[in-house]
């Protein structure tokens, strides 16, 4: 055996297994954006599926193969990440406070998720869930109090304040218009 193959057998991880971290990194990639830990979690779980009896050692090791590849390759940046994530998001009707959530439980650091939120308006996004759910100036049939505190709560369940929420409520379909369009896309 030369000296490379024993220090592989030694620390339990083959150059198999290390094409193997490599291959399943670039097939994830290219299928979504993931954030490092993200890769990290997916390719340690599949790695316990399919090696028996690997370590936990050796399991960081293919974690950290796979993040070296997606990093060489360009696909795995967590500013990037972040900043797309936030993007579709404000588009989508999340508000600053779930994003930041969001972020968070995919495992970006709280200073690039700041840098990533930055520009994030939670005025737009407040609008863009109203457009979504018929709240506010998008609502079909006139609303009684009942109606408009049930809109104001799920403003508040989904993130956002108080003042937004109330705002958002009081617009004329014109004014949301006028305000949504005004937005930097």
């Amino acid at each position: 055996m030369s000296g490379k193959s024993e220090q592989d057998q030694v620390l339990g991880v083959t150059l198999r297994m290390l094409a193997w971290a490599r291959n399943s990194a670039i097939y994830r990639l290219s299928r979504r954006m993931m954030s490092e830990r993200e890769l990290a979690d997916a390719i340690k779980r599949k790695a316990r599926q399919k090696f028996e009896d690997i370590s936990d050692e050796d399991l960081q090791v293919l974690a950290t193969a796979a993040l070296e590849c997606g990093r060489t390759l360009g696909c795995l940046d967590d500013a990037n990440y972040a900043e797309t994530k936030v993007r579709s998001g404000v588009r989508t009707g999340r508000s600053r406070r779930m994003l930041q959530r969001k972020l968070q439980e995919k495992g970006i650091t709280s200073e690039t998720a700041a840098v990533a939120l930055e520009d994030a308006d939670d005025l737009q996004a407040a609008l863009a869930y109203a457009r979504r759910r018929g709240f506010g100036p998008y609502r079909r049939e006139d609303a009684d109090e009942k109606r408009i505190i049930k809109e104001l709560s799920s403003f508040a369940r989904n993130g956002f304040g108080s003042d937004i929420a109330r705002r958002v409520v009081g617009l004329t379909r014109d004014d949301a218009d006028e305000l949504v369009s005004a937005a930097p896309l």
